[in-house]
């Protein structure tokens, strides 16, 4: 995304112009809002209620149980409203996360605040006599009475097992993406969803965690390409690139120093080799003990605290502190909690505490790219490419081809360090009728959207580039839209009605009126929708009636599954899959793991067979 910074202003400008330009035709919850704004009646923290067309408040707040508290179950504590939901118990077995729960992540207080600060509690005391407690079996949260709800923010390979348990004990669920580990296990929880009833008799409401859907910034852009701003859609490009390296690995976290290996001999090691001006050896140290590195540096940096920053740095050591504590379940890890140990490739032992807390690299209990990155960003593209169709329903893909590698990273995990996928779907005339998807008018009419996550590199981030016959839309990090006039980053644009529903672009050399302050408001403090999303959820269950659904329910999320999984299975076959319709029913038992041979896989199991 090669802008210059004033190009970049013009685009962000453009798209405020396109948003806050409202017509009697246009999508009415996106004229309330901005009416509101315009009125100074809506506030921003209210905006996703508007938008998405649920209550600004509930009853009663919804008494939830977290299952895992680790790095994303930390940011959707960072995301909750306590107007909504009331996190009355957690479960987590490692000590470091159950400590980042209440505190959270000092080396991202940010994102992760910590339960303590977003229900304002004194302390953690304080915020125990509300919240249980669970530091082994979740089991025993989901038996608990007090718990109506749960957010499940586990290892991928635990979400079905854990919504199961849920759902058979009449607990409404959220689960983060991806919705399952497979296609088979995707349907299985869709099809318990549907039969499963809360403990008032009321169905269950299950949710998957594609924020995106909540997005207003999204929602935004989805109207502007609704309108007609960008013509016909052609082509989407999408990436997540990060600076991964070896070492340096956001997904590789340090392990917890070895029992018998005490901090006080790693500190006199490193004081010897520094006496002695052995450098080489003090690296050594260093590589091989990061933990351990990163406490000393902490003992250090408390010790030359003054004034308010010695609380701070007595956050960050009891915070190592914690994590150093995860080699108290080394033996549970494997024993109590399914986790295994390996000989890896290159002759290293993997234990299985390790395979807990670097899950993600593995195939056993996660997806690699596609499904922890990818998935949210072929999630976008297909809430764009189904922007085609009048009725709000999902637009499928139809073929999928990829290559993934490891060419950074040493044989230290199962997971690609580098994808890249080519998607086709149907374009606006690829069908006869693009609501039912069955016959094929032009096989031509397509959209390709091309996909790449790498490490090594973080240039450009992540986001998407969305072309077609009449403009650009360019969406970055979440936080920012730029629109464009075909493909001039150079000029201003208004935007005027050519029908109903419909508009259009033209230059415009001025620009910046009252339709641009009213969209620059609401575009102010953008939310990424976790919290939206939470919300909803939360209001559908105290709200139950059957158009009560969470806009990224089963039968959306199983799509994004499909399309993550499938592109897994493709790059490792090395050939294009063509989607099956089939696929994509929640009732039908074909799944792209059992149809394309998949060494193990199986078809969905009776939901009577289930937890």
């Amino acid at each position: 995304m090669n802008l210059t910074p004033e190009q970049r202003d013009i685009g962000k400008q453009n798209f405020n112009e396109a948003v806050g330009t409202v017509f009697d035709s246009d999508n009415p919850n996106r004229r309330d809002v901005l009416k509101g704004i315009a009125a100074g009646t809506v506030a921003v923290g209210s905006l996703g209620a508007m938008y998405f067309g649920y209550g600004a408040k509930v009853d009663a707040p919804l008494r939830v149980g977290i299952i895992g508290t680790g790095d994303e179950g930390s940011v959707l504590i960072g995301a909750l409203n306590p107007e909504y939901l009331d996190i009355v118990a957690i479960a987590d077995i490692r000590p470091y996360n159950q400590h980042r729960a209440f505190h959270g992540d000092q080396d991202n207080i940010g994102a992760r605040p910590g339960l303590i600060t977003q229900y304002k509690y004194a302390s953690e005391d304080e915020a125990k006599k509300h919240i249980k407690v669970y530091k082994g079996d979740y089991q025993e949260l989901i038996d608990d009475p007090n718990v109506e709800a749960v957010i499940i923010a586990l290892p991928l390979w635990l979400h079905d097992v854990a919504a199961f348990k849920a759902m058979r004990a009449g607990k409404h669920v959220l689960t983060e993406k991806l919705m399952g580990q497979t296609v088979s296990r995707c349907k299985e929880m869709g099809r318990l969803a549907e039969e499963s009833k809360d403990v008032n008799g009321n169905p269950i409401i299950f949710a998957v965690g594609h924020q995106r859907h909540y997005s207003v910034l999204y929602a935004n852009a989805v109207d502007q390409i609704r309108r007609g701003l960008l013509g016909e859609l052609h082509h989407i490009r999408a990436q997540w690139h990060r600076g991964n390296m070896p070492g340096n690995d956001s997904w590789c976290p340090p392990l917890p120093e070895a029992a018998d290996y005490q901090y006080d001999v790693f500190d006199a090691a490193i004081v010897a080799a520094e006496r002695a001006g052995d450098n080489k050896q003090k690296a050594a140290l260093v590589a091989a003990h990061p933990l351990y590195t990163k406490l000393r540096a902490a003992k250090g940096a408390l010790k030359n605290a003054k004034g308010g920053d010695i609380d701070v740095q007595k956050a960050k050591l009891a915070q190592i502190e914690k994590q150093l504590q995860d080699i108290d379940i080394e033996l549970a890890a494997g024993k109590d909690y399914g986790y295994v140990s390996k000989t890896l490739d290159n002759g290293n032992k993997r234990s299985a505490l390790e395979e807990l807390i670097r899950w993600r690299l593995w195939d056993r209990t996660g997806a690699g790219l596609m499904a922890e990155l990818g998935s949210h960003q072929l999630d976008a593209s297909s809430i764009f490419v189904s922007s085609q169709r009048d009725d709000g329903g999902k637009v499928y893909p139809i073929a999928v081809q990829g290559i993934g590698f490891r060419s950074l990273f040493p044989a230290d995990r199962d997971v690609d360090d580098h994808v890249h996928c080519n998607f086709e779907f149907p374009g606006k005339h690829y069908y006869e009728d693009i609501q039912k998807q069955e016959k094929v008018k032009d096989p031509n009419s397509k959209i390709v959207v091309t996909y790449s996550s790498i490490n090594g590199n973080g240039f450009g981030g992540y986001g998407e580039v969305v072309l077609g016959t009449g403009g650009t839309l360019i969406l970055d990090r979440e936080t920012e839209v730029m629109l464009y006039k075909g493909g001039d980053a150079s000029t201003k644009i208004e935007v005027k009605e050519t029908g109903k529903g419909k508009a259009a672009m033209s230059s415009y050399e001025t620009g910046g009126g009252p339709p641009v302050a009213v969209a620059a408001a609401a575009a102010k403090n953008v939310s990424r929708g976790y919290k939206e999303e939470m919300e909803h959820w939360a209001w559908c269950i105290r709200n139950p009636a059957p158009e009560h659904q969470p806009k990224c329910g089963a039968k959306v999320a199983m799509a994004d599954a499909i399309i993550a999984l499938t592109s897994n299975i493709a790059m490792k076959q090395g050939k294009r899959i063509e989607f099956k319709k089939e696929w994509f029913d929640i009732h039908d038992d074909s799944s792209p793991e059992v149809d394309l041979g998949i060494d193990g896989a199986a078809g969905p199991r009776k939901t009577e067979s289930l937890a």
